[in-house]
């Protein structure tokens, strides 16, 4: 459903995130260690989320990537949203272009109620929700 880059993206913030009580910023090049990621593409990203606020950038010697204690109170829907964009929840699954309720395709009504939680989810979920688990032992990013 998601793309691979929106994925990526999502676990860049969620870093970043895990870090925002230690004041640190990231290079391009820790973040994308960190997540396993092309550096190249974490940089396109990251340039995305700054601008749009998702995430911080600063520049100079101590400088890098990093978030602030209102940007965690974000929806992971804002992610989505500004990598893949909303209509990413109305693509069928199968990746017809024709696919609709008019014009089903073989999981069309199955894979629609799995687009509509994981929807939900994204729209419930902040960045904090996302990363508390990370810095508790009890999810992992890597």
């Amino acid at each position: 459903m998601l793309s691979l880059s929106c994925k990526a993206s999502i676990k860049a913030v969620v870093f970043l995130g895990s870090k925002l009580d230690t004041d640190q910023k990231f290079s391009i090049r820790e973040i994308a260690k960190f997540i396993d990621e092309n550096e190249h593409t974490v940089a396109k990203l990251l340039q995305k989320l700054v601008k749009e606020n998702i995430i911080n950038s600063a520049k100079g010697p101590n400088g890098g990537f990093y978030i602030t204690a209102k940007q965690k109170n974000l929806h992971v829907i804002s992610i989505v949203n500004t990598i893949d964009g909303e209509q990413v929840f109305d693509e069928c699954g199968l990746g017809l272009l024709k696919c609709s309720e008019f014009r089903p395709c073989p999981i069309h009504e199955d894979f629609k109620v799995v687009r509509e939680k994981f929807k939900k989810i994204c729209v419930d979920k902040r960045i904090c929700d996302l990363y508390e688990g990370v810095n508790s032992g009890l999810s992992y990013l890597t």
